[in-house]
């Protein structure tokens, strides 16, 4: 992508998150703020840049799920809650804050939509 037509942001301001879990698997789910930035979502957060983003707690593997008609995608991650609930000696034992860690996931964006885009600073 050319440095001069596009910016990164972060994914909060293009989607929100939710997370559950079961065993050592955790389910994060990315939820578009607006149908027309599911696109964006669906091209850059693949199984691959999930993996490599939560390299350091070292996932054995990535499962994405598209839903189109809630303009969401699932990812399922294998092994990354430290064993679990009851095996975990992590104080995020469930994995509730992996969501918030995967919402400052750096998305390219044109400079024209991160203009239009929600933030804090604004």
């Amino acid at each position: 992508m050319p440095t001069s037509s596009y910016t990164t942001v972060p994914l909060y301001r293009l989607a929100h998150s939710r997370t559950g879990d079961k065993g050592n698997i955790s389910n994060i789910s990315v939820i578009a703020w607006a149908p027309e930035y599911l696109p964006l979502l669906k091209e850059q957060l693949t199984e691959a840049a999930i993996q490599d983003w939560f390299a350091f707690r070292r996932p054995q593997r990535v499962r994405r799920y598209v839903i189109e008609s809630i303009g969401a995608i699932n990812f399922v991650i294998d092994g990354i809650l430290d064993g679990g609930v009851n095996d975990a000696l992590n104080l995020d034992t469930h994995g509730k804050a992996l969501s918030f860690y995967l919402l400052d996931f750096p998305v390219h964006v044109s400079h024209e939509l991160a203009c239009t885009l929600p933030d804090i600073n604004n």
